[in-house]
């Protein structure tokens, strides 16, 4: 039996839904906080993010509520899991709920993952704020 966890990541910033929309959605602005990649809030786009050090990750659009959630596979042929970013409006912010799902912890590179992004997506969410103080 596979054993499959997700991580989720609550966060909150202090820019409008409109403005943290744009931040998941537009490439120049995806690449200032997280990584950069054509993304398109389109599903059935394939786009491919560069990670660095971990290499390009191909990922596709699954699922879009604009303004609202984008879903995306992440790192199709490897890791095959899926991201997920939700947006509620709160005060004159944003929380972003972000779950990232599908690991295979049964795995070495699924475990692997699933402890460094885990300890690792807060930090990385935490980047969007001073992304948007540009914007």
């Amino acid at each position: 039996m596979t054993d499959e966890r997700t991580i989720d990541v609550d966060q909150f910033i202090t820019h409008s839904p409109e403005t943290v929309w744009r931040a998941l959605t537009e490439p120049e602005l995806l690449a200032a906080w997280w990584a950069p990649g054509d993304i398109a809030p389109v599903v059935g786009h394939a786009f491919t993010l560069d990670m660095g050090g971990f290499g390009q990750q191909p990922c596709t659009v699954t699922h879009v509520e604009p303004g609202r959630l984008i879903a995306f596979t992440f790192a199709e042929g490897s890791l095959d899991s899926t991201l997920t970013f939700t947006l509620e409006p709160e005060g004159t912010g944003t929380r972003v709920l972000l779950a990232h799902s599908g690991l295979d912890v049964d795995s070495p590179l699924g475990l692997q993952a699933y402890k460094g992004m885990g300890a690792g997506w807060p930090g990385v969410l935490a980047r969007m704020e001073p992304a948007l103080a540009e914007v």
